[in-house]
């Protein structure tokens, strides 16, 4: 059975945070000659679930208080960055926005039953052609 895992984006103000980090993370590891194949989520705990995850699991990223975009997760592999040794969650390059789903803050990530992952804007009813603070604004109003 598939399932997800959504995290906390922190440090991130909005999408286009979250995908200039990531450029610049390929960026940084192709420079020290490191051998990196996709944008990489390091985190300390690793999931029991892994073979659920990789059956077409995503990484739904929370930004200030919000799920906005998923990423198809493609490996769950170790890395070693600045923290020493980690779970890395290797993720495709693609940033999938999504219908804005509120979420209280919490510390490392959660798994996420499919059921109650939010739809990708463009299978949803409207709001894909809204700028990303509108959506955050209508969140915030209870109107979305």
């Amino acid at each position: 059975m598939t399932i997800h895992i959504v995290k906390l984006c922190v440090g991130a103000e909005s999408v286009e945070d979250l995908a200039l980090w990531q450029i610049e993370q390929i960026k940084r590891a192709k420079a020290a000659k490191a051998k990196i194949i996709a944008p990489v989520c390091g985190t300390r705990m690793w999931p029991k679930r892994v073979e659920d995850v990789l059956k077409g699991g995503s990484l739904y990223w929370v930004i200030k208080g919000v799920i906005s975009v998923r990423q198809s997760i493609i490996a769950i592999d170790h890395v070693t960055d600045n923290h020493g040794p980690r779970c890395g969650i290797y993720l495709d390059a693609h940033l999938h926005r999504t219908a804005p789903q509120p979420r209280r803050a919490f510390q490392g990530w959660r798994y996420l039953d499919p059921k109650e992952a939010p739809a990708d804007l463009s299978e949803a009813q409207g709001g894909s052609d809204l700028p990303e603070h509108l959506r955050r604004q209508l969140v915030e109003l209870g109107a979305w």
